[in-house]
């Protein structure tokens, strides 16, 4: 989700600033939720600050860019491999264990496809 715009974040300030009503009144007014009414002013009373805070982007992948060609191999060598038997064999050679959802984003990540064996298939199913 965006940010609201240093504008909207003034005009609430200058709004706040000048009593113009309560925090449930100035959200309905700039048509935004009461909690970001609360959590701005709290910011702006605690720090002085009106900025959003940075985006924060998540876990780090487990997978380090060191242990990409092992992967690499790992997938061109049995490129019929379901996700779970990656994550298995990485562990093996990495020691890092990986889900299922981990693995599947890496791959995305480096474009590494896997393609299936019909007749592995049926001898791992038959």
């Amino acid at each position: 989700m965006k940010a609201y715009d240093q504008d909207l974040r003034q005009k609430i300030i200058e709004a706040f600033r000048n009593r113009e009503g309560s925090y449930r009144k100035l959200a309905k007014r700039f048509h935004v939720s009461l909690s970001f009414i609360q959590t701005l002013l709290w910011r702006y009373l605690d720090t002085g600050s009106i900025e959003p805070l940075p985006h924060k982007s998540g876990n780090l992948p487990k997978i380090k860019e060191e242990y990409y060609p092992i992967l690499q191999k790992l997938v061109e060598e049995n490129n019929d491999a379901t996700l779970k038997e990656l994550c298995v064999q990485i562990e093996l050679q990495t020691q890092i264990k990986i889900s299922l959802s981990g693995m599947s984003k890496t791959l995305h990540k480096l474009k590494l496809t896997r393609k299936k064996n019909l007749t592995r298939s049926r001898a791992r199913h038959g």
